[in-house]
């Protein structure tokens, strides 16, 4: 199982490169590599980590909504496919191929990071993703953790119980019949909730703090955050770069020591600490690469093919061959997993 951080990376570096291209050579780079990373950590993944949505349902539905909605909406373009009435406001007026096109792209962004996110939870257990969260929000993590588990917990408790009361010879044949069902459900949740609430009480979560400490953090968290916006406002509306930069550092600075001096007055224990190895500094540098190859300046790399716009005439997009070769960069979980379920296999077999 590789680094809860070192997958993190590697979303980022999804999310850079999604956002900052429409340009389909890309896009479609990036959806095929996040999909032999999603083959890859399946293998590995267990049975009961079923994805809550289909991504190939998710993609389907939002490419085709995206690309009617943009195309019925967008009225611009060279090459029209039909026109809508102009008594009909807002859809009203020509609808184009080329609006077609972007709502399309569009579409498939919103599916590759749909896909990146999906991939980052059946690879990253929960209690790793909570040990990601700053010290100062960890009750907020556990609160959060739960919650999210909450659901798969219920509904594998609810087909146990169906299966239980099938084979009693129940069927479900009206509103009544439910009743077998939903009041063992309820009785489990509650039973369950009260557990949960008993050995966080005994490990003392939350446990109350000093109060004027609190208030003293919460203000200085607040004159942080006005000196952030404040140093944004200077250099982003008001043209004033030397002293909204230092204003932004100075709230910068401010909120983080913040943040570190709640951590450290949260108690914390591990019972056993992640440590980095080398597949994980491996997916760390596969991940900067690709994404640095789209964000970073500089004129090492012909960007201009990024910036795809189909508008007015739809063109056919250009591709750069060294973006399209750190695009592979997001490849390296994968080889990495299939890896260790080679090892794995062959260790089974000696």
């Amino acid at each position: 199982m590789r680094h809860a951080a070192a997958w993190l990376v590697w979303v980022g570096a999804v999310l850079v490169i999604l956002s900052t291209t429409r340009n389909p050579w890309y896009v479609g780079l990036v959806l095929a590599w996040i999909a032999v990373v999603f083959a890859a950590v399946r293998t590995q993944a267990d049975g009961s980590a079923l994805a809550p949505l289909s991504i190939g349902r998710f993609g389907l539905v939002v490419v085709a909504f995206s690309a009617l909605f943009n195309a019925v909406t967008v009225h611009f373009g060279n090459t029209l496919l039909f026109s809508m009435p102009e008594v009909i406001p807002f859809f009203g007026g020509p609808v184009t191929l080329e609006a077609l096109v972007y709502g399309a792209l569009n579409g498939l962004v919103l599916t590759g990071l749909f896909a990146a996110f999906s991939v980052f939870n059946r690879a990253v257990p929960v209690r790793e993703m909570v040990r990601l969260v700053p010290r100062a929000f960890y009750p907020v993590a556990i609160i959060i953790s739960i919650a999210v588990t909450f659901v798969p917990v219920t509904l594998h408790q609810y087909h146990d119980i169906r299966e239980a009361q099938a084979v009693r010879g129940h069927r479900l044949r009206g509103l009544r019949d439910w009743l077998p069902l939903l009041l063992p459900l309820l009785v489990g949740g509650l039973e369950r909730a009260l557990q949960l609430a008993e050995a966080m009480t005994a490990r003392g979560f939350a446990s109350a703090g000093s109060a004027r400490a609190d208030n003293r953090a919460k203000g200085a968290l607040l004159v942080g955050l006005v000196l952030l916006l404040a140093g944004w406002l200077l250099r982003l509306v008001w043209n004033i770069p030397t002293t909204g930069g230092l204003v932004l550092v100075s709230g910068v600075g401010l909120v983080a020591a913040v943040l570190v001096w709640l951590g450290r007055q949260t108690p914390h224990t591990s019972y056993r600490s992640r440590r980095w190895a080398g597949a994980d500094w491996a997916l760390v540098a596969g991940a900067l690469l690709a994404g640095l190859a789209f964000a970073a300046p500089g004129p090492a790399l012909d960007r201009s093919s990024i910036f795809y716009y189909p508008y007015p005439q739809l063109s056919w997009p250009t591709v750069q061959p060294l973006l399209a070769a750190a695009t592979l960069g997001l490849l390296v979980p994968a080889w990495g997993e299939w890896r260790v379920s080679s090892v794995s296999l062959v260790s089974d077999e000696f």
